[in-house]
């Protein structure tokens, strides 16, 4: 199914907003990405910038984002963001084998891949 999608997104007349990822049933994955500072030399930590750093990166090579990025700093005093971010897994959970856990440069700073089990988007509160 990528070779499909990657042969439709090469098509040049063809609207890539239009184009919804084919896949087999999958469920969402939660992982979050810590160790990297607020500020670096390109500025500040965006959730473009992390995306583009995705694309470039062999580890997300088959990464497909659930919902969009939360790049959100760590305390007020610190320098230090939490990126969470939510994609598509497949039912087993090979995607999940494949990068938790794992670390990887991005610029000078080595960052690690953690899971958790919430999304910033659900509510934490337990008693609701």
């Amino acid at each position: 199914m990528s070779t499909i999608e990657k042969f439709l997104k090469n098509i040049n007349n063809v609207n890539l907003d239009s184009i919804e990822s084919p896949h087999l049933s999958k469920s969402k994955l939660y992982i979050k990405i810590i160790g990297l500072p607020y500020k670096i030399e390109q500025g500040v930590i965006t959730p473009d910038y992390i995306e583009g750093v995705f694309k470039e990166t062999h580890l997300f090579k088959d990464v497909v984002l659930a919902s969009k990025l939360y790049v959100i700093k760590a305390s007020p005093k610190s320098n230090m963001v939490v990126v969470w971010v939510d994609i598509w897994n497949s039912q087993s959970s090979s995607l999940a084998k494949n990068i938790i856990n794992c670390r990887f440069n991005i610029g000078q700073f080595v960052v690690t891949v953690c899971g958790t089990n919430m999304s910033l988007g659900i509510p934490q509160c337990k008693n609701c």
